[in-house]
């Protein structure tokens, strides 16, 4: 088969092949059958980089997690919080504006803002309960004034509604739960009327809604009413996938999201919560355009309504990077794999551009030339390679210093050669991700799809993993093998520490294979994916997990 038939194939394959996804990575209560979404509207949330979620409840005042410290308070705990902290919460400084430029500057093209959160809560000035926004010092509705803010910024309007109410269930004498609450036909009724008139309220009282997140049960009720009142609007969770604190393992073709917080925490807590670094938030940023998502980054105002200092901090380093390199993350696809080693990759939508994204750039020193061997990337008689916001011509307070941008093809891959010549900070040690852009390029492999399979336990302390290899060229050298380690939770997905690596695994003429892990703690949860080497690239699996 000759080279220019060669590359039609991969092109074909690359851009018509479905994503694998697993269930543990993608888990959480959102992908439906029942989805009225538009498909341009779902186009738009393929092309957008990221937005802002904000998370802001009535018990901001107390540091706490956002509703949840109402699950198996005690009646006086519960008594206090629907009756006392609504007398004294007054977020005077709150500044939607000033938010919703600070996301502009940040790359987000939305914000998502917490209606009610499921201690029910109302933000805005409802009919349907007295407990809400109006019956505070402040007496103002903060969500109309967040929606003519954000739409004067020029960025989209969405709403997070939670449908589960504590204050609903507390008010009925119900066990405050998020699972297994038994309504009698006449309460259950009452419950449905109460969510699709708050929703009535939410769809016809402030103009236009472009985006939706629903948090918790009953969904149905909610999209049904939306979607009559706002048929162009967007539903997010309830129709399409979006996982939480963490980003999926591999490439999702379908639109989806991922919602992760700057700290560990929704809501504001002033105390006990590590910050990710401005590197790690654009990190995970350029990962989820890399995998084809979307990232939804939250912050929690404190209880006067002003931003966080460190929270601001980090939006501005981000809004910093996102100003010189936003072409690679924005209306961006996948590229035949999504990263090699530490350089991730965007495609734009025509397939003519791609976008090298080295994150491991923080000891690249600012005028130090660097070389990169990009194995999944070759050149043609049309390439140019530059770097994202520099023109490579000049480096400061070095005049005649060679910083151009080479490129050499080889037999094993494209050797791209560039300068770091842009000073972003004072003392010149910007150590966020460098964007190289290569136009008129191709694939030099064909996409290759690695599935991690569920786990099997052989014994006490040892459990057999299993995965499985797609589309790949039989008679290719491909080694097979699995990473895994302790899992410690949604929140601390993030957070994970080193892989332990298993013997390599043999790979049957079906794709499948296996290896066996040793030594492992009884009773332990752990986390796992399946990885391959080849054409020099390393390819990973999702992430699933088993307790031995």
């Amino acid at each position: 088969m000759n080279i220019k038939n060669t590359t039609a194939i991969m092109l074909a394959c690359l851009f018509c092949l479905p994503a694998l996804a697993q269930s543990d990575t993608v888990r959480d209560q959102d992908a439906s059958t029942y989805n009225l979404n538009k498909p341009e509207r779902e186009e738009w949330l393929r092309n957008t980089n990221n937005g802002m979620f904000i998370h802001f409840s009535v018990d901001a005042q107390l540091g706490v997690v956002i509703s949840h410290s109402l699950v198996g308070a005690s009646a006086d705990y519960a008594n206090r919080f629907f009756k006392d902290l609504p007398e004294t919460f007054n977020p005077s400084a709150f500044n939607p504006y000033e938010i919703a430029v600070l996301a502009k500057l940040a790359g987000m093209k939305y914000i998502m803002f917490t209606t009610k959160h499921h201690s029910g809560f109302c933000m805005w000035d409802t009919k349907t309960t007295g407990f809400n926004i109006m019956n505070t010092p402040y007496k103002k509705d903060l969500l109309k004034e967040f929606t003519d803010a954000t739409r004067r910024a020029g960025l989209q309007v969405g709403f997070y509604f939670s449908p589960e109410d504590f204050s609903f269930l507390h008010r009925h004498h119900l066990p405050i739960s998020r699972d297994n609450v038994v309504m009698n036909e006449a309460v259950k009724k009452e419950f449905d009327e109460f969510t699709r008139r708050q929703c009535e309220e939410l769809m016809t009282n402030y103009g236009k809604i472009d985006l939706l997140f629903i948090d918790g049960e009953p969904k149905e009720v909610v999209k049904e009413t939306c979607w009559k009142l706002q048929p162009d609007i967007l539903i997010t969770r309830g129709a399409l996938k979006t996982p939480e604190q963490m980003l999926p393992g591999v490439t999702i073709n379908e639109p989806w999201l991922s919602c992760i917080t700057i700290g560990t925490a929704w809501q504001y807590q002033p105390t006990n919560d590590r910050y990710k670094s401005g590197r790690k938030l654009i990190e995970l940023l350029i990962e989820a355009r890399s995998k084809g998502g979307s990232l939804l980054l939250n912050i929690g105002p404190k209880p006067n309504g002003a931003i966080a200092q460190e929270q601001e901090d980090r939006l501005r380093e981000m809004a910093a990077w996102y100003f010189v390199n936003k072409e690679a993350v924005d209306s961006v696809r996948p590229w035949v794999i999504t990263n090699e080693d530490s350089t991730w990759f965007t495609t734009s939508v025509d397939r003519k551009i791609l976008y090298a994204i080295i994150t491991n750039a923080a000891n690249w020193k600012e005028g130090d030339r660097k070389s990169f061997v990009l194995h999944s990337v070759k050149s043609t008689e049309q390439t140019r390679v530059s770097v994202l916001g520099q023109n490579s011509l000049i480096q400061e307070y070095n005049p005649g210093k060679d910083v151009s941008c080479r490129f050499t093809q080889t037999d094993t891959g494209l050797v791209v050669s560039v300068v770091k010549a842009q000073r972003i900070y004072d003392d010149h040690k910007w150590p966020n991700a460098v964007v190289v852009k290569l136009e008129n390029i191709l694939p030099a492999i064909a996409p290759v799809q690695v599935q991690t399979l569920q786990a099997r336990q052989t014994a006490a302390t040892a459990t057999l993993l299993y995965g499985r290899l797609f589309n790949y060229a039989k008679g290719q050298p491909v080694k097979a093998r699995f990473y895994y380690r302790v899992y410690h939770g949604q929140t601390e997905d993030l957070y994970g520490g080193a892989w332990a690596i298993s013997q390599p695994a043999v790979i049957n003429a079906d794709g499948s294979f296996s290896a066996v892990v040793n030594r492992l703690a009884k009773g332990e949860r752990y986390e796992y994916k399946a990885v391959i080497d080849y054409s020099r690239v390393t390819i990973d699996g999702d992430k699933k997990t088993w307790r031995q």
